[in-house]
């Protein structure tokens, strides 16, 4: 299944391109300092009714060099199938594009991590005839960044460390040095980082210290998407719950209440939904299933993903 988490960890490549410098370097491969990025239609399915699909690809021309396409994958857990399909991901981008193809996994588990740097050889009968070898940024080499300075010296790499150790090795010192660093961050950039972190950090234990660690200082007033929908939804809950009893109306207001966040977040993402699907959400009563609707439209694409995602 697709997550907030696994989203979170290859589109932030695609938004904040300029964090592939400091990450390449960490991984021993150094980039030239200007890059022209450009991001690509990241379907690879040849014919229906097989569809395959990387998460993120970039065209990259350096100031220096030749262009190369990279192909960004998150992983969250071992899998015995990744290897024919980072190939042929591979193997089908060249061939498009008539130009050279590598691939990143980013990976929040260390052993997840330590597995997809492979190698992972192809072929029969004790002869590969191809052997793979991704670039794998993880927990195991993305350093976890504590101090301030050094984290508004570098705010993509410092919410970057926040995703790769997100699982099991986060702390809070670092989400409190990312809070001090947001506070002297430009308001764009402030916003995009702080919802950014708010979804890589959906299903885990340090989703509730970052929204306190940003509530006192960030998160009221800031006007991003997250906080006006909760708000507005919030405020909209309540008042239809003063008109009903108190029991009753606690527990329908608050319902309401996630009903409203989530038909304006769906609104203001743009995503389409049909007459069928409002009135099922509307309908819904269980507060921790509209919950998870809600994460999940922080970065679906269509209605179908927020209410019956596929497994992936």
């Amino acid at each position: 299944m697709v997550t907030s988490q696994h989203e979170a960890s290859h589109r932030v490549f695609q938004d904040r391109p300029e964090l592939l410098g400091p990450v390449f370097r960490i991984l021993g491969v150094p980039l030239p300092p200007k890059l022209a990025v450009d991001v690509l239609n990241s379907d690879v399915t040849e014919m229906r009714p097989v569809e395959r699909r990387i998460d993120s690809v970039l065209h990259i021309t350096p100031s220096e060099g030749k262009p190369f396409l990279l192909g960004i994958e998150a992983q969250g857990r071992k899998s015995a199938e990744k290897a024919a399909s980072w190939t042929y991901y591979l193997g089908y981008l060249t061939a498009k594009y008539q130009c050279p193809a590598n691939l990143l996994v980013v990976c929040n588990d260390e052993h997840t991590a330590r597995w997809a740097e492979g190698p992972f050889e192809l072929g029969g009968a004790g002869w590969p005839s191809l052997t793979l070898r991704p670039l794998v940024a993880g927990p195991h080499n993305i350093p976890l960044i504590t101090d301030p300075a050094e984290a508004a010296d570098d705010l993509a790499l410092a919410v970057f460390s926040i995703l790769t150790h997100a699982s099991h090795t986060l702390t809070p010192e670092t989400l409190r040095a990312v809070g001090a660093a947001l506070r002297r961050a430009d308001p764009q950039s402030g916003e995009y980082f702080f919802d950014i972190v708010s979804i890589g950090l959906a299903g885990t234990s340090h989703r509730a210290l970052w929204e306190d660690i940003m509530r006192a200082s960030y998160f009221p007033g800031s006007g991003t998407l997250l906080e006006r929908t909760f708000l507005e939804g919030k405020a909209e809950g309540e008042a239809e719950g003063k008109t009903r009893g108190k029991a009753e109306g606690k527990a329908e207001g608050e319902a309401e209440g996630r009903i409203a966040s989530l038909l304006k977040l769906l609104t203001a993402r743009g995503i389409p939904f049909a007459e069928v699907s409002e009135a099922r959400i509307r309908a819904c009563t269980d507060t921790d299933t509209l919950d998870t609707w809600f994460d999940r439209a922080l970065t679906a694409r269509t209605i179908a993903e927020v209410l019956d995602p596929t497994v992936d």
